[in-house]
């Protein structure tokens, strides 16, 4: 029989402790009491599944919905709710999300990204230039690990490059959980109306662009796609195609550096990068709190009886660090060479720029440890300022030297 559960005194989110390890929290939910209700800042409750298998049947079943608009959908932003009742495709059902993701999949395919690598390349090239022709220490988020993202994204949407102060810094306070509600509606309000005389310019002169494209071919009424759907769309696309890879850069490089024995290993061996990076997002699983559901109708999950309309938040960093399908969860080993993480997500909203995310890193840290071999920390690890009041996690700043 599967048992139920009052409302736990726990509140969620639990902040990590260690930089590079989920909160030990996890682990023991995980033990002992795998699906768990927790309290949220926003008001009511809902479950964490920490289990790998508990994680990845949420995150494909129908009986747990994306939809952001049904009532008592989990939030954890001041503010959240008010977005949801226009959300973006990601928290939308099919047939509705697959509506709108066959808009965009011919963006992001293999032979897509292939042919822009050449483009990204030459883009983490001169920004490490200019790093190594700056006077040590520099902050490295803002001279390489933020800029490199922004620049692939902003070209790939048509998004102009010198605007990227104005939506870098509205894209925080969006998705930070320390805004208040009266600083996150100034913040989205600003990103629409800015996403909003964009699109306006791209229907009067298109470029060679997915917005461009978007604007000319899908929207209304020439087309099905309304132009709030539009704005919405080009908006989470333009926020997670800077923010999530950036975050990965960042501590990314913080934690090799901080593995001395594996950087070594994979400066002698390059050939392990690409399961170097598989390896690094399912240690990282810095997008662990995205992947919010409501139950679509009463089920069973893990042991325990889940409600329609409750709340679940399918954990990724605890599913990534489950010892039963990750032996030694804790150890950074780069030659792991295992692709069943769901740092990306699982099922059909799992991430679109996965293709995307994987160039820009396996580019940024090929040619960051190989043109600057003597990068260390200029700071310790455990003194750095990492992001634990956002939706994503990584660092606000990097200081290296070399």
């Amino acid at each position: 029989m599967a048992r139920t559960a009052t409302p736990d005194s726990r509140s969620f989110p639990i902040q990590r402790r260690c930089p590079f390890a989920p909160p030990p929290e996890y682990d023991r939910l995980r033990t002992e009491e795998p699906v768990s209700k927790v309290r949220l800042p926003a008001g009511g409750t809902a479950w964490l599944a920490t289990r790998y298998e508990d994680v990845r049947t949420v995150l494909s079943s129908p009986a747990f919905s994306a939809d952001g608009t049904r009532p008592g959908f989990p939030a954890i932003l001041p503010g959240q709710a008010q977005v949801l009742r226009r959300p973006p495709f990601i928290r939308m059902d099919p047939p509705q999300h697959g509506f709108y993701r066959r808009m965009l999949i011919q963006e992001f395919t293999h032979k897509r990204v292939k042919a822009m690598r050449p483009g990204i390349q030459a883009a983490v090239d001169r920004l490490l230039d200019d790093l190594l022709a700056a006077a040590p220490p520099v902050d490295l988020v803002e001279a390489f690990a933020l800029p490199a993202p922004s620049l692939v994204i902003c070209q790939l949407l048509g998004v102009p490059y010198e605007d990227h102060a104005f939506f870098q810094s509205r894209s925080r306070a969006a998705v930070s959980r320390t805004s208040t509600p009266e600083q996150f509606a100034t913040a989205l309000g600003e990103l629409r109306a800015y996403m909003d005389g964009l699109i306006t310019r791209k229907q009067r002169d298109p470029g060679d662009d997915l917005i461009s494209r978007l604007a000319t071919e899908q929207l209304e009424p020439a087309g099905e796609l309304a132009r709030e759907d539009l704005l919405m769309m080009c908006l989470m696309l333009l926020n997670a195609g800077h923010e999530t890879t950036a975050n990965m850069i960042s501590l990314g490089t913080a934690a090799l550096l901080e593995h001395p024995d594996q950087l070594a290993a994979l400066r002698s061996d390059p050939a392990l990068l690409p399961g170097a990076i598989e390896e690094l997002l399912r240690y990282l699983s810095i997008a662990d709190l995205v992947t919010a559901r409501i139950a679509a109708e009463d089920t069973e999950l893990g042991g325990a009886a889940i409600r329609a309309g409750d709340g679940v938040f399918a954990l990724l960093a605890a599913a990534d660090w489950d010892p039963e399908v990750f032996p030694e969860p804790e150890r950074l080993d780069v030659g792991r060479g295992d692709r069943r993480h769901v740092a990306f997500g699982y099922g059909v909203h799992q991430c679109l720029g996965q293709n995307l995310a994987r160039a820009e890193l396996e580019i940024a840290f090929s040619a960051l440890f190989t043109r600057v071999p003597t990068l260390r920390l200029a700071e310790p690890a455990d003194e750095l300022p990492y992001k634990h009041g956002g939706l994503v996690y990584g660092l606000h700043e990097l200081p290296v030297t070399w």
